[in-house]
């Protein structure tokens, strides 16, 4: 088992943004962080309702979309609730990449499905 350590945490209550997630396969549970929380795709859990679930974690503003306000959206591993307005907590154990913009959605769901890969295999590596 790899000896990990926590990165840093947050938490809040998940909110609608404008479900862009869920168009591109990749559904998030949106929540507002400080403006000085690290950028960039993380592995992670995200925990609510007594349980733990693993979870990739986006930190920053959406550059791909040209957005400018900075949120946390976190994509929960084989998961399919809606979890609008509950309140989670999110534990950050290792940083990804960092965050880029991408010249085309197609090119951005490309690099979500090899984070994923990259996700999995973090997880199965601290989970045996």
């Amino acid at each position: 088992m790899k000896n990990i350590k926590v990165l840093f945490t947050l938490s809040g209550i998940v909110q609608k943004h404008l479900l862009r997630g869920t168009k591109l396969g990749y559904p998030t549970a949106n929540i507002k962080v400080n403006m000085d929380s690290p950028d960039g795709i993380f592995a992670g859990y995200v925990a609510f309702d007594s349980t733990r679930y693993p979870a990739i974690i986006f930190i920053g503003k959406a550059l791909t979309f040209d957005e400018h306000d900075k949120k946390a959206e976190v994509y929960i591993l084989d998961f399919k609730r809606d979890i609008y307005g509950t309140y989670i907590d999110v534990t950050v154990l290792e940083k990804l990449r960092d965050n880029q913009k991408f010249d085309s959605p197609e090119l951005l769901i490309k690099q979500m499905q090899k984070d994923e890969i990259q996700a999995r295999e973090f997880f199965s590596t601290i989970n045996k």
